[in-house]
């Protein structure tokens, strides 16, 4: 099982170049059949690092989401080749669907690599001192202890999540104590390649960084909807996406049905691999 959601999120990162620096996506089919934004973002980023020279690697994405987008009709990746200098290259990407006989942008993401340099300055936040993931209950454990026999099958799976609070059930938090933090790993083992656990990361940091912004607010699950609005990750050292790692959500601001949210992401090791941060749009469902 855990081998088959590895593979499952493999397929939607394997882009076919239809032509060149253009690729095609896919969505696979689900129950509650919908295109997730990391799904997009990651496929995104993956077109962007086919076109990278040699030994060049992503440190950061500045995406927006544009418009909604069709399980059911194929993804274009356009990709512009903005750049490429002694030491960095940048690239736009443009993600496409037909929609009423006319090709309509859904997402667009630009790209930034490098060869890297020798560290003039260097330091990093440290990994914030938590419960292991292996004494947290899985997701599985949570969803049985509320009665749940059935879960639907979604790309989302692919990902494990051990949560350090209970997802249905939280309490309102106040400042300082804003902040929210979850073990994750993709289920199964991946290639080692690292722009496809950069790509992996980008779809996984997207799973649960909106629920910073009702964080304030207390509840749980299913008292809101969201949807992102722009995303941006920063990658500072190489990660495993397979292995676990922990994510640290916070939100400083939130206004005018929108809510700004951060994240930091560690791995087990206490490395600080990763920043994200997204703006969302958030709407109650009471």
């Amino acid at each position: 099982m855990p081998t088959s959601q590895a593979a499952a999120l493999m397929a939607v990162l394997a882009l076919e170049e239809r032509e060149p620096d253009v690729f095609v996506g896919q969505t696979p089919r689900t129950r509650m059949q919908r295109i997730f934004g990391g799904q997009v973002a990651g496929q995104a980023l993956m077109a962007a690092t086919r076109t990278l020279p040699e030994g060049r690697a992503v440190h950061s994405l500045h995406s927006y989401f544009l418009r909604p987008g069709d399980p059911n009709e194929e993804i274009r990746y356009a990709v512009e080749r903005m750049r490429d200098g002694r030491t960095f290259s940048t690239r736009r990407v443009v993600a496409w669907q037909r929609r009423a006989d006319k090709d309509a942008a859904i997402f667009v993401l630009t790209a930034d690599a490098s060869a890297g340099e020798a560290a003039v300055a260097e330091h990093s936040l440290p990994m914030p001192d938590v419960p292991d993931p292996e004494s947290l209950p899985s997701f599985m454990d949570l969803m049985a202890a509320r009665g749940e026999t059935r879960v639907s099958r979604s790309l989302g799976e692919a990902v494990e999540q051990r949560l350090l609070e209970h997802p249905w059930d939280r309490p309102p938090k106040t400042y300082p104590n804003t902040k929210s933090w979850a073990w994750m790993r993709v289920s199964g083992q991946l290639p080692d390649d690292q722009p496809v656990h950069a790509a992996a990361l980008t779809f996984a940091s997207d799973l649960s960084l909106l629920g910073a912004g009702t964080a304030r607010l207390g509840g749980g699950w299913g008292k809101t909807a969201g949807s992102s609005l722009d995303h941006a990750v920063w990658f500072h050292q190489p990660v495993r996406a397979d292995e676990w790692f922990l994510y640290e959500t916070d939100s400083p601001a939130a206004s005018h049905g929108r809510a700004l949210c951060f994240g930091q992401i560690w791995a087990a090791d206490g490395t600080h691999v990763a920043t994200v941060t997204q703006q969302g749009l958030i709407r109650s469902l009471e």
